[in-house]
């Protein structure tokens, strides 16, 4: 293997060593196997255009143009001209998954999963960082600067993973970055011939290099020395300074680990889409429990509270978690009057479901569970730290089912002033329209569970409201008041809005996610899939708590406690019955159908899907193509390519071979040949063509009357048919010295005088690279005559048998 060619593999393998600290961050892995062989192909049309050769910016601008061609195959095939040229629909489809990619990573909790903005933004950026390695070590030879790429790419991954990315994948860019340096050492010594090692125990003045297990030659030992020194400076130095936190090998201490009693948790926004996942006739099994509550209809399995509103969209505030307590405390505002039963739920989740928020039926009592968990005592939901997730666990929960009367809702008195203060707020940027449409609905309920069951059985029951999955409901503040006036939506619209009209009221509310309680198995198992993603407002009540309602139409079920009290003034008339699961219609989708294909993000400016977060694995239609089918398509896209441009590749590589001939022989028989051959080419490419039954001396004054030589270019083609003739003739031939450039002269003549067309045709495709149709006739009919020769006679005779079958014998 040439020093080269070493270089680039092993920029290969940095790249690929660096971009491993990012596997923690994704889940599953697959598109590090796509962006190493895109990331090999890459390199190989570097070597190629470096063996052309090419200028290094043309070998760099080959390399991206691959990049871009294979980009546009992995990603955008339906939008590609022909499925591989990127056209106007496709650059506009790479902006689309650059826009969802940059969302998705600030939306996911690690590890996230691989759509596709996501995996657009992986496999483009080791992509860049390859090309960027490969330019710098291997176009122009200069490897240090290639760290600089390199620890880019590391350092992305450790500023987005929790904790840092760990002191393994730190080892292993390092790992790369020395071998690349390595490579380089040796191929910078390799030019200078042959190394010597210093005499020594069993070399004593041979020369030679040491054996395998002695200690090397001095450059290579004091190049070790350096790199081990300066490896272990950046490992030992950050972790030994007092004012840093933490060191590359971990994570920075603080409060969020196990044992750190207190810190604080940035919510990741959970309302997230998973529309590609709904769209299969599959319902997949996120996850399944065994409880033994009598009625698991009130059983919604909750994993996080939303009590921040900004007019736009609902969020979870950033609070103090703690460690898991043994006990959880008692659930806030719940009276010991209160009706409750204690039960016990055996939960595993599947193992593909991977997010950081633990599912938990409300409210939770007491958790046992292993790993990294973390309890966030205002919303009494669980988080993970340090990349824990839900992916196939095991966990037992006892927990509370609180059942209060119509009778008590409707005589809790006032809530506490802060909490009142902190979760009726509204922004000022809601229209007046929610809260003049909450009065008017509410108009004549004396209490504030009058107010808040008016509200559902608006929504639910009265309204004139659709439950719709197709619906766009628009954006920004105005959203909840289009939704208002269209009156179509689905679990995210009605759980919204009843939550930000009942703050305009004065009620305390939040929005919870989570899923409804699934389906019994005949096992005795209640199974919950995908489609039983749900969203449900809860309303504060002094005395009771948070406390689950049912706006949406169709969906969940409305509990007992929620129908208005007949004995009471606000009864406005009997209540439609009870919807259910069994109750719905069986073509109807469950509640995380809800999400329409425009409402599938939600932000500072959109109401959209309410699910929870999309998990590797959630969609089994989305892994996208194999990786060897990737591979095969590039490869194809590259050949296709190429294929017009091979007698252009062929006729720069014939030249290039020549010039090095007539270089390296010093004017010998051999160069003056080649040099004469290259001229006769050279002339055939602008239309002279070859005359074999010429003298070389008549062969150039007939290149030089047709290709209208000027004259300094006609005497250095007399001087190359004058060496040729004192190759061939001459008994004893001197060497003539500037061929090549008397060559390159007559070349630029015949440039000179020639048409732009000639000189296009010349350059693109030239009339010399006839001569590589003619060899490969000739293997080919060498080939066949070898493999008829060699045919077994049995074979043959086999054949004549069948041909003459009245003849036994042959």
């Amino acid at each position: 293997m040439s020093g080269r060619a070493r270089l680039a593999l092993c920029a290969v393998v940095a790249t690929l060593c660096s971009a491993g600290a990012l596997l923690p961050l994704v889940d599953p892995v697959t598109w590090l196997f796509q962006a190493a062989v895109l990331l090999a192909i890459m390199t190989a049309t570097g070597a190629l255009a470096r063996r052309i050769p090419l200028a290094g910016p043309l070998t760099i601008g080959a390399q991206a143009l691959v990049v871009v061609l294979m980009l546009t195959v992995l990603c955008t095939p339906g939008e590609a001209i022909l499925g591989l040229i990127p056209g106007p629909d496709a650059l506009a489809e790479f902006g689309r998954l650059v826009h969802s990619g940059v969302q998705d990573v600030g939306r996911y909790a690690i590890p996230a999963p691989v759509t596709p903005g996501i995996r657009l933004l992986l496999v483009t950026g080791v992509l860049l960082i390859g090309l960027a390695v490969d330019a710098l070590a291997v176009t122009y030879r200069s490897a240090a600067p290639a760290g600089l790429p390199l620890l880019a790419l590391y350092s992305v991954a450790a500023g987005l993973s929790q904790g840092g990315a760990g002191w393994l994948w730190f080892l292993i860019a390092a790992a790369g970055y020395l071998l690349l340096l390595l490579a380089e050492g040796r191929d910078r010594l390799a030019q200078w011939g042959r190394v010597f090692g210093a005499p020594g125990p069993g070399l004593p003045g041979s020369g030679r290099l040491p054996a395998a297990g002695a200690a090397g030659p001095a450059p290579l030992r004091t190049g070790r020395r350096i790199g081990a020194l300066a490896l272990g400076i950046a490992l030992v130095v950050p972790a030994a300074l007092p004012s840093l936190d933490g060191g590359l090998l971990g994570p920075a201490g603080g409060g969020n680990g196990p044992g750190g009693g207190g810190g604080t948790i940035s919510a990741v926004n959970p309302l997230v889409s998973l529309q590609d996942s709904l769209n299969q006739p599959e319902d997949k099994e996120v996850l399944n429990y065994r409880t033994t509550a009598a009625d698991t209809r009130d059983l919604y399995l909750r994993i996080v509270a939303l009590d921040q509103f900004d007019g736009a969209s609902w969020k979870p505030s950033e609070r103090t978690v703690t460690d898991v307590p043994e006990r959880l405390p008692e659930p806030a505002g719940l009276s010991s009057a209160v009706d409750r039963n204690r039960i016990n739920t055996s939960i595993s989740t599947a193992g593909w479901y991977a997010q950081n928020w633990l599912p938990l039926p409300y409210p939770a009592s007491r958790v046992d569970i292993t790993g990294r968990w973390r309890y966030e005592p205002q919303g009494r939901t669980l988080v993970g730290d340090r990349g824990q997730n839900t992916r196939g666990l095991q966990y037992q929960v006892e927990s509370l089912q609180v059942r209060p009367t119509s009778r008590q809702l409707a005589t809790a008195p006032a809530p506490p002033a802060d909490l009142l203060r902190e979760y009726t707020k509204v922004p000022g940027s809601l229209p007046p329209v929610v809260r003049s449409t909450a009065r008017r609905i509410t108009h004549g309920a004396p209490t504030a569970y009058a107010k808040a069951v008016k509200l559902q059985d608006w929504f639910a029951l009265d309204g004139g409201f659709s439950y719709n999955t197709d619906v766009r409901a628009g954006s920004g503040s105005q959203a909840i008041a289009r939704f208002l006036q269209d009156k179509q939506g689905f679990c995210v619209h009605f759980s919204f809005s009843m939550a930000a009209m009942a703050r305009t009221l004065g009620i305390p509310a939040r929005v919870a996610v989570g899923f409804t309680p699934g389906v019994k198995q005949p096992d005795g198992t209640t199974s919950v899939g995908l489609k039983d993603a749900h969203a449900w407002p809860e309303l504060y009540f002094q005395g009771i708590g948070w406390t689950r309602f049912e706006p949406t139409p169709s969906r969940g079920s409305i509990p007992d406690y929620a129908y208005q009290d007949t004995s009471g003034p606000a009864d406005t008339g009997s209540p439609a019955p009870e919807p259910s699961r069994e109750q719905a219609p069986s073509d109807e989708p469950s509640a995380a159908a809800s999400c329409s294909p425009g409402d599938r993000h939600v932000g500072s400016s959109t109401v959209g899907c309410v699910t929870v977060p999309e998990v590797s694995g959630a969609h089994p239609a989305e892994g996208g193509p194999s990786p060897w089918a990737v591979a095969g398509l590039a490869l194809a896209a590259l050949l296709v390519l190429l294929l017009p441009a091979v007698p252009l590749l062929w006729r720069l590589r014939v030249r290039s071979q020549r010039r090095a001939a007539g270089g390296a022989d010093g004017g010998g028989t051999a160069a003056t040949l080649a040099t004469w051959q290259e001229l006769l080419d050279t002339a055939w490419d602008f239309g002279v063509l070859p005359d074999d039954a010429l003298t070389p001396r008549k062969a150039a004054a007939r290149i030089v009357r047709i290709g209208e030589l000027a004259p300094e270019a006609a005497a250095a083609a007399y001087r190359v048919a004058e060496a040729v003739e004192q190759a061939l003739y001459a008994p004893q031939p001197r060497a003539t010295a500037g061929l090549v450039q008397d060559v390159e002269q007559v070349r630029a003549g015949l440039r000179s005088a020639a048409t732009r067309g000639i000189r296009l045709r010349a350059l693109l495709a030239p009339r010399s690279a006839a001569r590589l149709r003619r060899a490969c006739s000739t293997r080919w009919a060498s080939l066949l005559h070898r493999l008829r020769t060699r045919r077994p006679v049995a074979v043959v005779r086999r054949a004549v048998a069948v041909l003459r079958p009245g003849r036994q014998r042959v």
